[in-house]
């Protein structure tokens, strides 16, 4: 099975640190405001891990 990037939305504090860190896999949603997850996002994009790092929510993993 292949990596893939997942986000807690129920945990996001809509900081939007994941999204100014990886755009090119994270979105923000302004209905919700929360991050999400982009549709075929890279799951070894480099970004991923300071985006990760970065969350005070913790609420991003790779699985």
């Amino acid at each position: 099975m292949a990596a893939q990037v997942i986000i807690d939305e129920e945990e996001c504090i809509s900081c939007e640190s994941c999204v100014e860190l990886c755009p090119s896999v994270f979105g923000f949603n302004e209905d919700t405001e929360k991050a999400f997850v982009i549709d075929g996002a890279d799951p070894n994009d480099d970004c991923i891990e300071e985006a990760i790092a970065s969350c005070p929510a913790e609420c991003i993993e790779v699985e």
